[in-house]
């Protein structure tokens, strides 16, 4: 399964109750200069933009003619990797001694990105990286851990448990991203600021009394929130979920738990039922891998039961002939596939699911994945355009086509033909966007400069069983003539069958891209 967000903080080792734990381990140990720095350019931040400035650090300039400052060569990085140390004065004339005091270096471009999982963490990484340091980076995200959506199939049918599939983000800390545990309430383009909750970020002593302290400034905003599971666009659906009487587990995490509890109490002859959303959702093979993991859980510890896939889409939109073999061989009489089936309606109490045209259908346990967009956050800011549901973007570098200055990665934009929302590829496009920015917010003496569209490669990997895994992987270029990333004719791949060497692969593929992720 490859959803590429982090999300619910639930990284409990023994029992894994459900419940959210809280990051109890040692904190990675504050960098020389670290926690002033922040109080640093929040005071800085917060005096520029009360004075009207944008938060630009250029005086004078009106919010709708910004444009970035002009950034100078920073000096190489701290040996312990942190922010580089300021750059030192150097003597100036006494008074009528004709001498002038040095120009002060202007300060680092500051990006912020907004979202830690596959998109928003390679982002922040690959910044520092790429630039050795030069860029200022922050890391907004409100989960003390990550949690990987991909694996996360796997913990439902206890094959893994929660902590394999939970990262801390102490590399990122190590690499000099700064990280603030918040949530960002609302985005001012114009004045290219954001507003936070507050809950992350101390208030600096002296900082101006008109902006408070969960006001921040950015030169260049990166937005990687991933989806929002539109919960509305089902009647009944939101109840049934506060209830627990329908689970999605389409954010790892407590309902991951969740559901894989409520399988483990399902009676022998028990009837499951899940349901796939109209495309584009997060991770297109990610619900029939879950069906085919689920079924053969119910091979083994409950073969009187039944599993039926309602899809919405009118065939399995990935992988199909791979799933369809796995199952017609291995879990035939025990999962059934059906396609066109547009939910409309869950009745919770009752275990009730109904349809636009078919009839209703009713289960012991129902796992309801619900339609999904962007966040509520990039369609209040009005980065969302056409059906108002996925974020637009421009250009090779992701570029917001509503505003200057913010970009959006991963399962939040409204991606162009044939790119899927999933792990991998959140994780290539955050590191061409780095590349991208690096080349123009950092000068480089010497440098190369902007690389130019860079190829995005995907790889995506689905158990069909507990030991057997397939992939397909796929390559899309830069077209200038459409201005879109499309698919590259003849690259990537399928699997011709399931093997136990692909669940090799895919293991490798995992803790591969959690390193380059977050190590």
């Amino acid at each position: 399964m490859t959803p590429s967000s982090a999300h619910q903080d639930t990284a409990g080792e023994a029992g894994e109750t459900g419940e959210g734990t809280r990051d109890t381990g040692p904190a990675a140990p504050a960098e020389p200069g670290h926690r002033p720095a922040r109080r640093r350019w929040l005071r800085d931040g917060a005096c520029l933009l009360a004075a009207g400035t944008g938060g630009d650090g250029l005086p004078g300039r009106t919010a709708a003619a910004q444009t970035l400052p002009v950034v100078a060569p920073a000096p190489a990085a701290a040996p312990d990797g942190g922010n580089p140390p300021a750059a030192a004065s150097s003597g100036g004339g006494g008074g009528g001694g004709g001498g002038s005091s040095p120009p002060a270096r202007l300060r680092p471009a500051r990006v912020v990105v907004v979202g830690g999982g596959y998109a928003g963490a390679t982002a922040a990484r690959y910044l520092r990286l790429l630039s050795n340091h030069r860029l200022e980076v922050l890391l907004i995200e409100p989960q003390r851990h990550f949690l990987s959506c991909p694996m996360s199939n796997l913990v439902l049918t206890a094959q893994l448990p929660m902590r394999a599939i939970s990262h801390r983000y102490d590399g990122l800390r190590r690499a000099g991203v700064e990280l603030v545990h918040d949530r960002v309430l609302a985005i001012d383009t114009a004045r290219r600021q954001l507003r936070l909750a507050g809950d992350g970020l101390p208030r600096p002593a002296d900082a101006a009394s008109a902006v408070g302290a969960s006001t921040l400034p950015y030169d260049r905003l990166v937005l990687a929130p991933g989806i929002e599971l539109d919960l509305g666009a089902v009647a009944g659906l939101p109840e049934a979920t506060a209830r627990g009487q329908a689970l999605h587990a389409w954010k790892a995490g407590e309902q991951t738990l969740a559901l894989r509890q409520r399988l483990a109490a399902l009676p022998d002859g028990g009837r499951v039922v899940i349901t796939v959303p109209p495309v584009p959702y997060r991770c297109p093979p990610g619900p029939y891998e879950r069906a085919s993991l689920i079924a053969d859980w119910l091979r083994v510890h409950r073969p009187r039961a039944k599993l039926l896939v309602l899809d919405a889409n009118p065939d399995v939109v990935s992988k199909g002939a791979l799933f369809k073999a796995v199952w017609a061989e291995r879990y035939g009489g025990l999962l059934e596939y059906r396609p066109d089936h547009r939910l409309v309606e869950v009745d919770g109490a009752r275990g009730e699911l109904r349809f636009d045209l078919q009839e209703p259908e009713r289960a012991d346990l129902l796992n309801v994945l619900p339609p999904m967009r962007a966040p509520t956050l990039l369609r209040e800011t009005g980065l969302c355009g056409g059906d108002g549901r996925w974020a637009d973007t421009e250009g090779p570098a992701f570029a917001a086509r509503q505003a200057s200055g913010v970009h959006v990665i991963g399962d939040s934009l409204r991606a162009p033909p044939g790119m899927p929302k999933s792990g991998h590829m959140a994780n290539a496009q955050a590191k061409v966007l780095a590349a991208a920015l690096v080349a123009e917010l950092v000068a480089e003496p010497g440098g190369q400069g902007d690389p130019g569209p860079l190829p995005l490669v995907n790889t995506c990997y689905s158990f069909v069983d507990a030991t057997r895994a397939v992939h397909v992987a796929s390559v899309h270029g830069w077209d200038a003539a459409q201005r879109q990333y499309l698919p590259l004719a003849g690259a990537g791949g399928l699997s011709a069958a399931p093997s136990a060497v692909e669940a090799d692969h895919a293991w490798h593929w995992a803790r591969t891209i959690w390193a380059d992720m977050l190590a």
